[in-house]
């Protein structure tokens, strides 16, 4: 009776510690093949709004997907939130993604500061594509720019040019150097 009692308080730890350790793994969508993440990524980039002046990044822990960023418009964050809600695997989705007022002040900072980086120094090529690897996030005349470029020379460029951008009071670089990301 005894090596019965244990042989089952042994099973249950067994199956305990292997349902923890199948939600400690990173969900894979047997179909594709492809992770959480990937998916996350997939679905924000297919948004049919999401565009240079808009930018969203993600955390996955376990099954829940906080989304962040800032977005031009408000259909954007619930297009965001409905897109990785349905993704296998997810379970709870936090949306933190900020609406960006509204305002010609802005607008006219974004069209000088996408004018001023496409035609110097050979940086449209960040910007051009359906979805580009630089994002433009400008917020009350404040200048953040996301994503990747190619090279230090880049980096630096960009951040120079948007500093000179008439009514910007400041940029916040974030741009990452990664050839392989980068346009």
């Amino acid at each position: 009776m005894r090596s019965y009692s244990k042989f089952i308080a042994l099973t249950f730890a067994i199956i305990a510690f292997s349902f923890n350790a199948i939600n400690a793994q990173s969900y894979s969508d047997t179909k594709s093949g492809r992770t959480i993440e990937q998916n996350v990524t997939r679905q924000i980039l297919r948004m049919p709004r999401y565009e240079v002046f808009d930018f969203i990044s993600f955390k996955v822990e376990g099954s829940t997907v906080t989304l962040y960023g800032k977005v031009r418009n408000g259909i954007n964050k619930s297009d965001a939130r409905n897109r990785v809600k349905n993704i296998p695997g997810v379970t709870n989705v936090v949306n933190n993604i900020e609406i960006l007022p509204p305002g010609s002040f802005d607008d006219s900072i974004r069209v000088n500061l996408y004018r001023t980086l496409a035609r110097r120094g050979g940086l449209y090529r960040y910007l051009y594509e359906v979805n580009p690897s630089v994002r433009l996030v400008v917020d009350r005349g404040h200048v953040t720019l996301e994503g990747y470029v190619a090279n230090k020379g880049d980096y630096n460029l960009m951040n120079i040019l948007a500093n000179g951008v008439p009514n910007v009071f400041s940029v916040t670089n974030n741009l990452k150097v990664d050839n392989g990301k980068a346009g």
